[in-house]
């Protein structure tokens, strides 16, 4: 098991972390269960959208050189066409269709005219353009949408309401996708017990089910292992259980304390270890690493450490094995409301709410930043970026700021 001496920066142990992650094997599923997942394959079209021309107004299809005259230019209606209808005339010089948005474009006809800009004679046999117009106006290009063949989305493409509405349109029912990762999470601690359990001078566990909701939103399987004990053979009991998961959390048991056994438990169970401890507050004691194919996190025991540990490094884990291609947190830019001070040596990640004013977003750090406060993260709105060498922020100041996924 490989000791780290140095604390890790945060930039680093993401991308230690995401190189121990790759994208899982794909599955078929419904475009219903693909919302929010990503392609494994590219996907080509399999039909020319739209078919046809088709006219994006309702108005008149015309040849535009008709129209060359100064108008009023008369011409003779032909017929009208609706969405869904095959055009039976040909527009010849000096006549036109009267034309309903999405029907197709007639032969002959290379433009179409708004309504608004004619003047139907009353029986509907001819219409006054009041205005010229050039080819391609107001018409929607057969293939604008897509063309048999072409890459209609490519492998990665996070799945969206476009995007399946765009499959739907290619008669798609199923998409293949890489499958959910299967999670195992497992709380650690003899001063923890479940919410239905007597308290009896304990205190309930609400890491694993506020984890287990964070894989949920994050595209993951969860499964609750359960509260193992501050023993090394219970610890060790519980993870042998997690074998065959894609990836494991444990929080809790990671420092160097008298019951901290996580990091002896996983060595146990041939978990070779990747690194321990990032330069990072809330969040430095945590360990990452892999047996085999599955990916081990030994997470801070503090509720909030423990949250925003899977924000900056779990939540980027499982999208690399969802097939994501952009997996880093969103970062948005900001301005500092208040000061913020430090000794330089370890990032803070400071929870803030923030609100738009004047065209920017202002943060405001919350009153109570410590790592057992859930009551704070859950006012939390995003995470303040307060980097590694800074020891001072003053208000006014730019920032960066990590929009928190576990915000309803």
């Amino acid at each position: 098991m490989k000791e780290e001496a140095a604390l890790l920066p945060v930039e680093d142990a993401r991308a230690r972390t995401l190189a121990l992650t790759s994208p899982l094997p794909s599955e078929w599923v419904r475009l219903e269960e693909a919302l929010g997942r990503a392609l494994a394959v590219d996907v080509r079209a399999q039909r020319t959208l739209p078919p046809w021309d088709n006219s994006a107004m309702d108005g008149f299809a015309v040849r535009s050189a008709d129209l060359s005259a100064p108008p009023p230019v008369r011409l003779q209606v032909r017929e009208t066409l609706y969405a869904g209808q095959t055009p039976r005339e040909e527009v010849r010089p000096g006549t036109c269709a009267r034309i309903m948005t999405g029907a197709p474009l007639p032969a002959g006809a290379d433009a179409v005219v708004m309504r608004e800009r004619t003047r139907l004679e009353p029986d509907g046999s001819a219409v006054d353009i009041l205005e010229p117009v050039g080819p391609g106006n107001f018409v929607r290009p057969r293939g604008e949408d897509a063309r048999e063949g072409e890459v209609l989305l490519a492998r990665g493409t996070p799945l969206g309401i476009p995007e399946l509405g765009l499959l739907v349109s290619q008669g798609m029912v199923s998409v293949p996708v890489p499958r959910r990762p299967r999670v195992a999470i497992l709380s650690t601690g003899d001063e923890l017990c479940r919410a239905d359990a007597p308290l009896e001078g304990r205190i309930v566990d609400a890491n694993a089910p506020a984890l287990s909701l964070a894989v949920l939103r994050a595209g993951g399987v969860p499964s609750v292992l359960g509260i193992a004990r501050d023993t090394l053979e219970d610890v060790s009991a519980h993870l042998a259980a997690a074998e065959g998961y894609d990836l494991v959390l444990t929080s809790a048991g990671m420092s160097v304390g008298e019951h901290d056994f996580v990091r002896e438990a996983l060595k146990r169970q041939g978990v070779e270890q990747d690194f321990w401890r990032v330069a990072i507050k809330p969040g430095k004691p945590l360990a990452v690493g892999r047996k085999g194919s599955t990916v081990y996190f030994g997470l801070p025991g503090n509720p909030t450490s423990s949250l925003v540990s899977f924000e900056l490094f779990v939540r980027p884990a499982l999208r690399r094995m969802l097939g994501h291609m952009d997996v880093e947190p969103p970062k948005v830019g900001g301005r500092l409301a208040g000061e913020l001070k430090k000794a330089p040596g370890l990032a803070h990640y400071v929870r803030v709410t923030a609100s738009w004013e004047d065209g920017e977003l202002w943060a405001r750090p919350l009153s109570t930043q410590t790592s057992g406060a859930l009551r704070s993260a859950a006012s939390a709105t995003h995470l303040l970026h307060f980097p590694l060498s800074f020891s001072r922020l003053a208000t006014g100041d730019k920032v960066e700021l990590l929009p928190l996924s576990w915000r309803a």
